[in-house]
């Protein structure tokens, strides 16, 4: 919710005032005209599909206190809002996204007390968010990023939504092209960020590893020194662009690094690592201070060990109880379509990560599945991955030589070209071709892989969220 004038909300975005309305923006701020509330801000974006400028007038109707146009509203616009005493802007340059972010910029300046935390990364932001909430909302009022709302339009929303009391912000900041996170750590201004790691998530439209790296660097510019804490950004020391960033943006910018990892001079360091029957992680953390206990997390996989470390270096050095967070992070449960293990009808367990994929989380996910016990078969149903440009077929090879090399006794892949990529590489590695199954379609693959499940069998479904593959889960969950 947002309190402000109309002739703030122009001022601070650089909007054109069209119509002045009857009353402030008291309300929420939405970028769909179904969840207009009273006293609310409705922002239209002419999509590809649906064009919001078109509801503008629904919007008035509906209690908006102003509607903002990134094109011209239109005459019964303009007077559907007149009628109903609401103010109506013009988006400078017709920019909905900048009109959103110079607005969720100035509504951080009128929180100055807010404490905001960012996470980027190519794999891991969600759960690295979800432990940096559970930690710091054990001790301090704490809003975080909902869902996936990580983007250019998200960011904005989850500084709008916070509740004015709200000590800490915890916002997850994901990019498809260079300059974004650079936008909105503009706009939300944190003290703290970490980088979970940079992957080939968006090779296809970044063009390398090492351009990701600075498009997630990008989290530097916007740093700033909070009450005397920060700037500063965790990094995991065993990061192959972890160098690359302390010295070619850290260092320029003035702003402290952190390490985390397994070395003895990692700030906080994880040793001992095990994992138990359930893929769950095991282990002691210690502290640079001398602080360390015993951790057992709730969440499966080896990859979600660095993404706590990150999470407890920086409740660590922001002043809270160590102990305290990590009793609440322990307690945490699987995000939906994130390695949420679930039981089908059939008896066998589901490990549904649907929700999203790269080449770098399919093989943690894989590693998951194997480590897991089981008295069935380890099957792992994968389709295919977005946004890899040049080197889809290369990064889909490895993950089906990668599935092979990992022992499944069923590997089921979904798509076209690409799906035949992984089974190719599969089928190289030496996986029997009586243990590869290759389907156009989710339907097709729920027909006949559904029926044949049984209790003890253990299956990973697994890829961008673009295939679909939740219709799987819930396709064979109902079985």
């Amino acid at each position: 919710m947002i309190k402000m004038t109309v002739a703030e909300l122009a001022r601070v975005t650089g909007a054109e005032v069209l119509l002045e309305g009857a009353s402030d923006v008291t309300g929420e701020v939405v970028v769909d005209s179904r969840a207009v509330g009273e006293g609310g801000l409705f922002v239209a974006f002419a999509g590809e599909c649906v064009d919001g400028n078109a509801y503008l007038a629904s919007a008035a109707k509906a209690g908006a206190a102003a509607v903002v146009a990134s094109a011209d509203p239109g005459e019964e616009a303009l007077a559907a809002a007149g009628a109903a005493g609401c103010a109506v802007l013009r988006a400078a340059g017709d920019d909905s996204e900048e009109f959103l972010l110079r607005l969720a910029r100035a509504w951080r300046e009128l929180h100055p007390s807010w404490f905001v935390v960012a996470v980027t990364g190519s794999v891991g932001k969600t759960t690295t968010k979800e432990m940096l909430a559970a930690g710091f909302g054990s001790q301090r009022r704490c809003h975080a990023t909902r869902g996936n709302l990580n983007s250019l339009i998200g960011l904005p929303l989850t500084v709008f939504s916070a509740p004015e009391d709200s000590e800490v912000l915890v916002c997850e900041l994901g990019m498809n092209h260079p300059g974004e996170i650079g936008r909105m750590a503009s706009a939300c201004r944190p003290a703290f960020a970490c980088i979970t790691n940079v992957g080939t998530s968006h090779i296809g439209i970044l063009g390398s590893r090492e351009n990701i790296a600075r498009a997630k660097a990008e989290v530097v510019s916007g740093l700033a020194a909070h009450d005397g804490a920060g700037p500063l950004l965790a990094l995991t020391s065993s990061g192959d662009f972890t160098g690359f960033i302390e010295r070619g943006f850290c260092e320029p910018a003035g702003v402290e690094t952190l390490r985390v990892g397994s070395g003895e001079k990692d700030a906080v360091r994880a040793s001992g690592v095990t994992l138990d029957a359930e893929g769950r992680a095991r282990f002691t953390v210690t502290c640079s201070d001398g602080w360390g206990r015993e951790v057992a997390l709730s969440l499966p996989g080896r990859k979600v060990v660095d993404d706590f470390l990150l999470a407890l270096a920086l409740i660590w050095r922001a002043g809270l109880d160590r102990d305290v967070a990590t009793d609440s992070i322990e307690a945490m449960r699987p995000t939906s379509m994130r390695l949420d293990v679930r039981e089908a009808a059939s008896g066998a367990r589901v490990i549904d990560d649907s929700y999203n994929a790269a080449p770098a989380s399919m093989a943690s996910s894989l590693d998951v599945l194997a480590s897991m016990e089981t008295a069935g078969r380890r099957i792992a149903v994968l389709g295919e991955m977005g946004e890899l440009g040049d080197e889809a077929a290369r990064l889909h090879g490895y993950v089906g030589a990668y599935a092979a090399a990992k022992g499944v006794d069923l590997l089921v892949l979904i798509g076209d070209e690409l799906a035949g990529a992984m089974a190719e590489a599969a089928l190289t590695m030496g996986l029997s071709e009586d243990a590869v199954e290759r389907f156009a379609s989710v339907d097709e693959a729920v027909r006949v892989i559904g029926p044949v499940l049984a209790p003890g069998d253990l299956v990973l479904v697994k890829a961008s969220r673009a295939s679909g593959l939740d219709m799987f889960v819930r396709g064979v969950l109902d079985r």
